[in-house]
């Protein structure tokens, strides 16, 4: 019960033993478990460590009451921009979308309404300071952040910048996407 409402949360823990199914991380008056599935690839979990993790749900499991907590869940990066940028927490720039591949890189789509602030910079911070502490607490992961669109052809070209797109060929029926870019523009 106590846990219920706080699903979504970036909680602090500690790192637990090992298990078949998982690592147990302790937060304090319970253990949560994080399946090998919501670890990221490339971390390495040290028994003692304190570490954020995401509560991704709590349910209950074969044995009682159970939560499962995430390092490699797409929301986690939202709560930790959130909690690193002033302007994502009281709403001036929006999270339009997140693409993650937990532990290698991430594309973040900011937005914002207002006409003197740049998302983009506000997202990165003076001297790149902002964007350098969340990249730190998610373990050295690339972050790319990109100015959202509402036309799609605009938001893909900004997306796969620095590469310079020659064309985009959209299939809204099943929402895909072909991109057309130069040979020396594939990596």
């Amino acid at each position: 019960k106590e846990f219920k409402d706080r699903e979504g949360e970036i909680l602090n823990g500690t790192v637990g033993r090992r298990e078949r199914h998982g690592l147990l991380i302790d937060l304090g008056k319970t253990t949560a478990l994080m399946p090998t599935e919501e670890q990221v690839p490339n971390e390495y979990y040290t028994p003692g460590s304190r570490l954020k993790v995401y509560l991704a749900s709590v349910g209950l499991g074969s044995h009682g009451p159970e939560l499962i907590v995430s390092r490699a869940h797409p929301e986690m990066v939202r709560k930790i921009f959130a909690m690193e940028i002033p302007e994502i927490a009281n709403g001036v720039v929006e999270i339009k979308g997140i693409a993650r591949e937990a532990g290698s890189r991430s594309k973040v789509a900011v937005w914002t309404g207002e006409e003197n602030i740049d998302p983009i910079g506000s997202c990165i911070g003076q001297r790149g300071s902002r964007i350098q502490t969340i990249i730190s607490e998610l373990g050295g992961e690339k972050i790319d952040i990109v100015l959202w669109n509402d036309d799609p052809v605009t938001f893909i070209s900004h997306a796969l910048s620095p590469a310079k797109v020659l064309a985009v060929e959209l299939n809204k029926a099943d929402q895909t996407a072909k991109v057309k870019v130069s040979a020396d523009q594939y990596s």
